[in-house]
């Protein structure tokens, strides 16, 4: 029998995800030493020690801003997460951020709260001062989506739903996404085209430099009076201080995000919620069970899906010997592999060979057993990060 992989999680990873992990060959825990693999949902791991004998790492969800991403690309170790698979929560979440600022909930319920008296009492405050909240419905009124991908496909499509116009912005749409995207949401040629022409906007893009402080000052001046700006994607996409100054002036009606800051906690026209864009059970389980199967297929065959630092690399198995092979994207990195295996008397069943940016993956199906001599000759090769040899019957 081959020897168990060792897994350790750093968070509490659903039941769900952890139970595709067979006992017999995964060993799981949190308190695991010298680990092949990690799991993570929020633990920041810039400043953890991560072993040398770690392969993978597991983020259950979306984002990867707590994983030192380009430190482990320099070491050929993947970083898989979870696209989409929280997507109707964000998207559920964002349709109700919505509705509490078309119908002013917030402000209504604290209204409500402060109240004091019997019924009479109280029937009579009430219908003083409800007038103060009026709000107006979403049918006719038109959303900006900023990013297109799986949550903001299904946000636009709600919102469709819901009787709303909307007007889509994404320069990076993949055709996948494209192929989802509801055929009444119109294309904007920019995302100040976006901001001035909605009276509703929200953000679904990756926090990366590129959209770090999108919504910055000039672009906030862009929007329409009184419109309301949602971001339940990521933190530092959205500029405080910018909306903040245009919620003063009452440029902005709303802001309404997934993040408490010590500066929007004050604003009575901030609506911050304590990140529940991914916290349901049915999220919290899609996502494990996403990524552990992602970094099942990896571990065991080599095959990547997923990664955010990797191309997607997958092979059907032709033979029981494999070797996976992380390098940098440079010249001749597969005519130096080949030429290492021949010259070792190997013949290669299968071969393929992907590259993404600056990171190339190469996996190869040999017709017999691969010696330690030639890993160690593939691991010296001058832009060879990392390999693994994947044999069926043990590791």
């Amino acid at each position: 029998m081959a020897d168990a992989f060792r897994i350790l999680t750093l968070n509490s990873i659903s039941s769900v995800g952890l139970k595709r992990l067979p006992a017999d060959r995964y060993t799981v825990g949190g308190r695991i030493e010298n680990p092949d693999a990690i799991l993570v949902r929020s633990h920041d791991m810039h400043a953890m020690e991560i072993g040398q004998v770690v392969k993978a790492i597991g983020r259950a969800g979306a984002g990867t801003n707590n994983i030192p991403v380009p430190k482990l690309s320099l070491r050929g170790l993947p970083v898989f997460n979870a696209p989409g698979a929280n997507a109707n929560a964000v998207k559920e979440l964002v349709i109700a951020g919505l509705l509490i600022g078309a119908r002013n909930l917030v402000p209504a319920l604290k209204f409500v709260d402060g109240l004091q008296g019997d019924d009479k009492t109280l029937n009579k405050l009430v219908e003083d001062g409800k007038k103060a909240f009026s709000g107006s419905e979403l049918p006719g009124r038109t959303l900006g989506v900023a990013g297109l991908g799986k949550i903001g496909s299904l946000v636009a499509d709600a919102a469709i739903k819901l009787g709303m116009n909307v007007l889509g912005y994404d320069p990076e749409i993949t055709v996948d996404a494209a192929w989802s995207l509801p055929s009444q949401v119109r294309k904007a040629h920019s995302i100040e085209e976006v901001l001035k022409s909605c009276e509703y906007v929200t953000v679904h893009v990756p926090l990366v430099d590129a959209t770090r402080n999108l919504i910055n000052a000039e672009r906030v001046k862009l929007m329409k009076s009184g419109s309301i700006l949602l971001n339940f994607a990521r933190e530092g996409i959205v500029n405080n201080h910018a909306v903040l100054d245009a919620l003063e002036t009452k440029h902005l009606k709303y802001y309404i995000c997934d993040f408490p800051g010590e500066r929007l906690q004050s604003h009575p026209r901030v609506i911050a919620l304590p990140h529940l864009g991914a916290s349901t059970g049915e999220a919290e389980d899609n996502c494990a069970v996403m990524v552990v199967d992602q970094l099942r297929d990896f571990l065991e065959h080599g095959n990547i899906r997923n990664a955010v630092n990797f191309p997607d690399v997958s092979m059907a198995r032709e033979s029981p010997y494999r070797l996976g092979i992380a390098n940098a994207n440079v010249p001749n990195m597969v005519g130096q592999i080949s030429t290492a295996m021949a010259q070792a008397g190997l013949n290669i069943h299968n071969m393929i060979n992907k590259s993404r940016g600056e990171m190339a993956y190469t996996l190869v199906d040999v017709d017999s057993a691969v010696p330690a001599s030639l890993t160690s000759q593939l691991a010296n090769i001058h832009g060879v990060l990392s390999v693994r040899y994947l044999p069926l019957e043990g590791r």
